[in-house]
């Protein structure tokens, strides 16, 4: 009995001891924090293992010799590496020239697209004229709607491209405009191109948030519209605009679904060509065991995406900025 009052005493002692209460604060708040980070910890390892596993492995795996591949106990790092992967994926894909290609290809687009979805977007954020909503409410449509249900249409529409019979009238002929980069040019020019619908987007909330002022300003001193659009108002959305483009080029570099539909030349869409280099090589070169042919493939597509990651390396600051002041997170 005495032992176990002499406990309550205790206890109660503890109760009202104030360093005690303290100390037991300090140790709940360092729990809940390491619980936290150790929370993190397990999300990030979850995710570098989703996205950044399997990209390690092709890296890794395009250094392989055939003594690596055959060899079961190599993992990760080869022990006799080789550029051979390369040298060949390099030839097949001709990858300078089809390189090249693709991107005049895609940086004309991404310049198109900065052009005109940055004009769509100004409009909206300042200017006020009939349907205004209606025709927002369809751009957010543009964005929401997968492009997969809109495939017979487009295709329909450049195979046979004859808006209102001008064409035919003109002509007496109708173009057919698969094979070419035609569609792409054409839908990008009139605001409807890859994601030209998020872009409107971006641009239309930047242009919200900057002050009116700005503009008034410019009017007050003489400024035109034109002049004041571009050397004022579109300089002051720089963060936007490099967001757009990267967006733009990242997108079209990688874009396969319009090249497919259209089927433009996997010389000018090298998305497209590296979706032929394994069989390309096992067809050419002989390489008939579909494991090592891999090898090469896994070669071709480092070499595909090394140009994103160097354009994204080096304009990541901007590119993050931008995405903050535009809007589009948070």
């Amino acid at each position: 009995m005495d032992l176990i009052q002499n406990c309550k005493i205790e206890i109660e002692k503890l109760k009202n001891d104030k360093q005690f209460a303290n100390n037991r604060k300090k140790y709940i708040t360092k729990s809940k924090e390491a619980l936290f980070w150790l929370f993190r910890l397990i999300i990030l390892i979850g995710i570098c293992y989703v996205i950044l596993g399997p990209l390690i492995g092709i890296v890794s795996s395009s250094f392989f010799s055939d003594s690596d591949f055959a060899n079961k106990l190599v993992y990760i790092i080869p022990q006799n590496p080789t550029m051979e992967r390369y040298r060949l994926a390099w030839l097949r894909l001709d990858y300078l020239k089809t390189l090249g290609n693709s991107l005049a290809y895609v940086l004309s687009l991404m310049v198109i697209q900065v052009v005109i979805c940055s004009m769509v977007g100004y409009g909206f954020a300042r200017f006020n004229f009939p349907f205004k909503k209606l025709l927002f409410g369809l751009v957010i449509v543009m964005i929401v709607i997968p492009t997969h249900t809109v495939i017979l249409p487009i295709y329909v529409t450049f195979q046979k491209f004859n808006p209102l019979g001008l064409f035919s009238m003109l002509t007496g002929k109708v173009p057919n405009y698969l094979g070419t980069v035609k569609p792409m040019f054409i839908m990008t020019l009139f605001g409807c191109g890859l994601r030209s619908g998020l872009y409107i987007y971006i641009f239309n909330q930047f242009f919200r948030g900057l002050p009116k002022e700005i503009e008034e300003a410019a009017f007050v001193d003489g400024a035109g519209m034109w002049y004041t659009y571009f050397r004022i108002m579109l300089v002051n959305a720089i963060p936007s605009v490099l967001t757009v483009a990267i967006f733009s080029l990242v997108w079209q570099y990688n874009d396969t679904f319009f090249g497919n539909l259209f089927n433009i030349s996997p010389n000018i869409v090298i998305s497209r060509k590296i979706t032929t280099l394994q069989q390309t090589i096992a067809n050419v070169d002989r390489i008939m065991t579909p494991a090592i042919a891999r090898l090469y493939l896994y070669a071709g597509i480092v070499l595909v995406i090394l140009p994103v990651v160097i354009v994204y390396v080096l304009l990541q600051k901007r590119f993050i900025e931008g995405v903050e002041r535009s809007g589009i997170v948070g």
